[in-house]
């Protein structure tokens, strides 16, 4: 295994891109300076800068707009050329904090997309220009990119969050001002409950993922108790009510229903809770830090159930079976997924030839949702004939197009109808299991209890 994806990505930058690159820096300049010089005249007396100041602050602003202006006409031709070079496709991700990785993988999915486009000449004649914006993974954050997207560096488009938590945020800031978001990742279905035209969502949702783990688990086995264990967010929340739902159509009673906070290190009480309830099923919702733990507690404690199932997400992270994860830990778990490099769809291996080279690990779903979220939202610009925002969202709902992820369309809410797969990894590897006509592998049950492993 090579280096991560994050210290891949800190040396990559998509064909085009380095001019866009050097570009914006010298704009982030220009506006820390004068930011600098705005405050040193608060400073001074709340907008009255004395003379002194003046004579000396002036000289370095003149020499700084002159050299400004002069490599902006290098980078753009100036003027309003400058807005005519690119289409500014704004992204939120999480690029830091504890959902890093899967930022990350968005990251490298847009940019082989971006290299792709404009390897064929852009769209309208422009290539395309991606501005990233970290949430950090926090909620606030997501709302305060949102807005500096939309206001400052004016996106043609919005693609994002990651989390259902951040994607969430940002629904009302893209809804009032009129701005199209294409949600590749966040599976919380009151994401697309709004009612807002202006939101489209690629992936599958939680019911979706709900309803096929318990079709898998009915027609494997048919167990009659299920435990479910998730993080306390929208996106736990969502796939935990969703299982529960689920749960009894397929001859399943819910006996235990354990909610947690996001990164605690240790979570042997609540698996102590469900371990005295028996259950043959487990099912998690967590992210991958939360993931790695709970199946080295789950461990631990002899947590033995005949199934351990997840809604996804980081259990089906690329990380999550190798030693940056779970690792021998992740061995024989179930998980739905809606994406691997062994899918039938046409591009499937040439996306997971370009993310290999360029990552040193083969994909999950969360990067190819990320290229799939930025070939329709070009797409829906080339239809559109235009970068106004109206006639984007109206191409995105009239858009029909297949791609390495499936074919996509919208529904009246802004739904993309997506499958879902069921996997197990089996020898470090995510094997798809269900359903029987996608199926690699034949699942192995019932689960081997920890003392039996070697």
């Amino acid at each position: 295994m090579g280096p991560g994806i994050a210290e891949q990505l800190r040396g990559f930058r998509p064909a085009g891109a380095a001019m866009v690159h050097r570009c914006a820096v010298l704009q982030r300049s220009r506006e820390s300076s004068l930011e600098r010089g705005n405050q040193r005249a608060q400073d001074a007396g709340r907008g009255r800068m004395p003379r002194v100041m003046r004579f000396r602050w002036l000289p370095h602003a003149v020499l700084l707009a002159s050299l400004l202006g002069l490599t902006g006409a290098a980078c753009k031709g100036g003027g309003k050329q400058e807005a005519s070079n690119t289409i500014r496709v704004g992204v939120i991700t999480s690029l830091t904090g504890p959902q890093a990785a899967f930022g990350a993988a968005h990251k490298l999915g847009y940019q082989i997309a971006s290299s792709e486009i404009n390897a064929k000449g852009g769209v309208l004649g422009k290539q395309i220009e991606i501005i990233y914006y970290d949430d950090q993974g926090k909620p606030d954050q997501a709302v305060q990119g949102a807005s500096k997207l939309m206001d400052q560096d004016h996106v043609a488009i919005i693609l994002g969050a990651y989390s259902s938590e951040t994607t969430r945020a940002v629904l009302p800031a893209v809804t009032q001002k009129s701005v199209p978001l294409i949600m590749p990742t966040a599976t919380a279905d009151n994401v697309v409950e709004t009612g807002s035209p202006w939101v489209f969502r690629i992936c599958a949702g939680a019911k979706a993922y709900a309803a096929a783990m318990a079709d898998f688990l009915k027609n494997n086995g048919a167990p009659k108790t299920v435990a479910i264990i998730y993080e306390n967010t929208n996106f736990g929340q969502a796939n935990g009510k969703a299982m529960e739902a689920a749960a009894p159509a397929a001859g399943m009673t819910v006996v235990a229903n354990e909610a947690y906070q996001a990164s605690s290190p240790d979570y042997k009480a609540l698996l102590q809770r469900v371990k005295d309830k028996d259950p043959e099923v487990i099912y998690y919702a967590s992210y991958l830090l939360d993931a790695t733990t709970l199946m080295k507690q789950t461990a631990q404690l002899e947590l033995n159930p005949k199934y351990l199932t997840a809604a996804g997400t980081g259990f089906s992270a690329a990380e999550f079976p190798t030693e940056k994860g779970a690792g021998k830990y992740a061995e024989y778990t179930f998980s739905v997924s809606q994406w691997l490099p062994s899918a039938k769809w046409e591009g499937s291996k040439e996306f997971d030839d370009a993310y290999f080279k360029l990552a040193s690990t083969h994909p999950a779903y969360h990067g190819m949702q990320a290229y799939a979220a930025l070939m329709v939202a070009a797409d829906a610009i080339k239809n559109a004939g235009s970068e106004d925002h109206q006639k984007i969202a109206d191409a995105i709902r009239k858009e029909h197009i297949n791609t390495p992820f499936g074919p996509i369309a919208f529904d009246a809410k802004g739904q993309n109808a997506h499958p879902v797969l069921v996997t197990q990894v089996q020898g470090g590897q995510y094997k798809v299991v269900w359903p029987p006509d996608q199926a690699e592998a034949k699942p192995v049950l019932p689960t081997p209890k920890w003392s039996e492993r070697q």
